[in-house]
């Protein structure tokens, strides 16, 4: 699980170091907030998975589906916070960041190795 992690990390810094080269500053800061946004509340939900599966007795799907459920509580609470901290919003690299950030995870389960 912390491969998709891992692999959303590695595509917001590319998608932020080529919005830096496209639109300067402002868009990858843009793609910056929209990666933590994404990936901050992925590792709470992998961290709260890993330690429900450990425990014997504990109800995965339940955990599973309040925390697929809180992540993006999360996901939309930090982007709207984003938005009012930080009114110099590029919207379409932020956007585009969201896109490549959370498809980046899916990689994950292409190539089990």
């Amino acid at each position: 699980m912390f491969r998709s992690i891992f692999l959303q990390l590695l595509a917001a810094i590319i998608t932020a170091v080529g919005a830096g080269v496209l639109v300067g500053t402002r868009g990858a800061v843009s793609v910056g907030i929209a990666a933590v946004a994404c990936i901050l509340p992925n590792l709470m939900f992998v961290l709260r998975l890993q330690s429900v599966a450990q425990r014997s007795g504990s109800s995965y799907a339940a955990n599973f589906f309040l925390g697929e459920f809180l992540k993006i509580a999360a996901t939309i609470g930090l982007v709207a916070i984003a938005i009012k901290g930080y009114p110099e919003m590029h919207w379409p690299s932020m956007m585009i960041g969201f896109a490549i950030v959370l498809h980046a995870g899916f990689l994950a389960f292409w190539n089990k190795s």
